[in-house]
C-alpha cells in the first residue's frame, strides 16, 4: 500500500466531501454504541440526521477532559472482550484517563504513524532509534513501533535516558534517525563532547521530535531548535499528537506546520465561546476522531492553543496544517497585566547557557492574582546572575518573574515526580 494517501494532495472540495461522509458514519456509530454520547445527544436534543457536514458540528456541545475523567467507561463502545490494549493519558491537567484500543484501533494507529513518518521523509530503508518508553501504559512508544513496522523500516527500542546506551546503540547499529524529545538531543551531544565522540560524523541524519515545540508561532526555529542545529545540523521534524486523538500531525521537509490526515480526524479551532476562529487567529484544538472503534470522541477539546494554515504546502500536500502549540488553555498566566503561556518562558530560559534545568511554578498570591516562580538549576554559583536573567525576561516579555536557585539534581527530582512518564516543566498551584 502507499504511504502518501491520494487524499493529501486532493483539492479542498474533495477533502471536505470525504470528511463529511466519514462524519455521518462516525455519528451513527456513536449513537449506536457510546453510552456517553447517547446521553449527550438526548440531553442536548441533538438529532444527528440534521448534522450533514462538518460545519454543522457547531450545533453539538463540546466534550471536555472532565467528561472523560468522570465517565471514563461510558465512552467505551465495544465489549471488553474486544479490547487488545489499555493505555492511559499522561494526566497533564489532572488524573490520567484510561483508553482502550481494539485490533482495528491498533491498525489505525499503525497506519497513522506510517503516513506520518512518510511525511517526515521516512522510507523503508530507515533505521529509527526509539528513545521514548514503549511500556508504562504509554501510547506514543507503541504507536511509533507499529508505524515503523507498517512502513517496513527498522527500529531499535532503546527507551529514554542513559546517554551511554544511546551512543553504544548508534555505534553498534548505525541508525539514521532518532525518535526523541528534542531537549534530550542536547544531552546526547553533551555526553558525546565529554567522551570524545565525533557525533557530527555519526550515522544519524534526522530526528522526529515529540513532546516539546521546536518552532515559534511564526514557524521559525525556537531557542531549543536553534541550539540543536547549531551543534548538530540534523533534519528536525516536529510532531503533535495526543492519546485522545490517536492521530499525529507531522511536519514535512518544508517545516510549515504538522500535516492533517483528513481520513483519520476532523479538527476545529475554537475560541473561548466554543465558536470557530478564522485562519490566523489562535484557537483551541478540538477534535472528532474518525474510524476509532474502542473510544471515539466527538468535538473533544484538547486544551492546546494553536494557529492553523490552509494554503497548499510546497511539498504537494493540500491538507490543513497545524502550527506549534502556543500553550495549554488552562495554563494561561496573567501576570502584572501581561498574558503569557509557559512556552514563552521556556524559550527565554533555554537561551541562557548557564541554566542547566528549570521548573516554572505558578501560584495565586495574597491579592488573588497569578504569581510566577522559576526554579533554576545550574552547576555554577549564579545567584549574582539573577539580575541578568530578569533583564532577559523584561526585554522579551516586559515582566520579570521571581527566581529561586537550586542544585541541578534537585530540579531533576522535581521534573520526574513519582510515576511520571514525561519531564514536567510547569507546576500549577493556583486556586481553582
Amino acid at each position: 500500500m502507499t504511504f502518501f494517501p491520494s487524499i493529501e494532495n486532493a483539492d479542498q472540495p474533495e477533502i471536505l466531501h470525504l470528511q463529511n461522509a466519514l462524519l455521518i458514519k462516525a455519528l451513527a456509530y456513536l449513537k449506536g454504541h457510546s453510552p456517553f454520547y447517547q446521553d449527550h445527544f438526548r440531553t442536548h436534543r441533538i438529532e444527528i440526521s440534521r448534522i450533514r457536514d462538518i460545519h454543522d458540528l457547531v450545533h453539538i456541545p463540546v466534550t471536555a477532559k472532565k467528561d472523560l475523567q468522570e465517565r471514563n467507561e461510558d465512552f467505551l463502545c465495544v465489549p471488553k472482550t474486544k479490547i487488545i490494549d489499555y493505555i492511559t493519558t499522561s494526566g497533564t491537567l489532572g488524573d490520567p484517563v484510561t483508553f482502550a484500543m481494539t485490533n482495528g484501533d491498533l491498525d489505525r494507529l499503525a497506519y497513522n504513524e506510517a503516513i506520518s513518518f512518510t511525511c517526515a521523509q521516512g522510507t523503508s530503508n530507515d533505521i529509527y532509534q526509539l528513545m521514548t518508553t514503549i511500556d508504562r501504559r504509554f501510547m506514543a512508544g507503541l504507536a511509533y513501533f507499529l508505524g515503523i513496522r507498517r512502513l517496513g523500516a527498522s527500529i531499535v527500542r532503546v527507551g529514554n535516558g542513559i546517554p551511554e546506551l544511546q551512543w553504544d546503540t548508534i555505534q553498534r547499529i548505525k541508525p539514521n534517525a532518532f525518535i526523541t524529545v528534542p531537549s534530550f538531543i542536547l544531552k546526547i551531544i553533551e555526553y558525546a563532547e565529554s567522551h570524545g565522540i565525533d557525533y557530527r560524523s555519526s550515522s544519524v541524519e534526522k530526528a522526529v521530535c515529540i513532546g516539546e515545540p521546536l518552532r515559534k508561532i511564526d514557524l521559525s526555529l525556537n531557542t531549543l531548535g536553534r541550539k540543536i542545529q547549531e551543534k548538530w545540523p540534523l533534519k528536525l521534524f516536529s510532531t503533535y499528537a495526543s492519546t485522545e486523538m490517536g492521530t499525529s500531525f507531522t511536519e514535512c521537509q518544508e517545516g510549515r506546520g504538522g500535516h492533517h490526515h483528513p481520513e483519520l480526524i476532523i479538527v476545529e479551532f475554537l475560541d473561548d465561546n466554543d465558536k470557530p476562529v478564522h485562519e490566523g487567529e489562535l484557537g483551541e484544538v478540538t477534535i472528532t476522531t474518525l474510524g476509532v472503534e474502542g473510544m471515539p470522541l466527538l468535538r473533544f477539546q484538547t486544551g492546546d492553543i494553536c494557529l492553523h494554515y490552509t494554503e497548499p504546502c510546497p511539498c504537494g500536500r493540500n491538507t490543513m496544517r497545524l502550527g506549534p502549540v502556543v500553550g495549554r488553555k488552562n495554563q494561561m498566566i496573567k501576570y502584572k497585566g501581561t498574558t503569557l503561556f509557559p512556552p514563552a518562558l521556556y524559550d527565554i530560559l533555554d537561551n541562557i547557557d548557564f541554566i542547566s534545568n528549570y521548573i516554572v511554578e505558578v501560584n495565586t498570591n495574597q491579592i488573588g492574582t497569578d504569581e510566577i516562580m522559576i526554579h533554576i538549576g545550574s552547576e555554577f554559583r549564579i545567584e549574582d546572575k539573577e539580575k541578568d536573567i530578569k533583564d532577559h525576561f523584561r526585554a522579551k516579555l516586559r515582566v520579570a518573574p521571581q527566581i529561586i536557585f537550586h542544585a541541578t539534581e534537585e530540579i531533576t527530582r522535581m521534573q520526574f515526580p513519582g510515576t511520571s512518564r514525561k519531564s514536567i516543566k510547569f507546576i500549577d498551584n493556583r486556586e481553582k
